[in-house]
């Protein structure tokens, strides 16, 4: 299996790092702990006209207006549902906060840099820049995202300045 030519394990500091994992579908996922802002569950949002079909809405959280981006949809993973597991866990990154709907939270884990291996490539119109490695611990999988990546898409850009 070939590596992501753009994405190394060394992405990573030489100590532990702890990430927030989150299912979509049955997969496992995993974003660096040091993004997340705070966890809510799934409430109705602010649409916007014309906007991308992953970009639900906004919400006012505390006087700061958020984009809440659906991550099944975004990550074109199926359709979406939303019940009382539903999370939106609110995310800053490069001076951007944003809310990103997930299945569900399942814990914080550490990964020491041993256990995060680099992405593989893939050969579909996923856009592989978007994860960071893949964490390996015992039996478990960890996808991680960048997030600095998914957020500097132009696409979101875009859906950002429409927010």
């Amino acid at each position: 299996m070939s590596t992501h030519p753009d994405t190394q394990a060394n992405d990573f500091s030489d100590s532990p790092c702890e990430f927030l994992a989150f299912r979509l579908g049955g997969e496992e996922y995993g974003v660096d702990i040091q993004k997340v802002q705070e966890l809510r569950g799934y409430e109705p949002v602010s649409t916007i006209a014309g906007a991308p079909a992953y970009l639900k809405g906004v919400v006012n959280l505390r006087g700061v207006i958020i984009p809440i981006f659906d991550m099944r949809i975004r990550l074109k993973l199926g359709t979406a549902s939303y019940d009382d597991t539903t999370v939106v866990i609110i995310l800053h990154s490069s001076n951007r906060m944003v809310g990103i709907v997930v299945d569900g939270v399942s814990d914080v884990t550490t990964l020491t840099p041993e256990q995060i291996k680099p992405a593989p490539s893939f050969n579909t119109d996923f856009n592989a820049d978007y994860v960071t490695g893949l964490g390996l611990q015992d039996d478990r999988m960890l996808i991680l995202i960048n997030l600095d990546a998914l957020l500097q898409d132009k696409e979101l850009d875009v859906a950002t300045a429409t927010a």
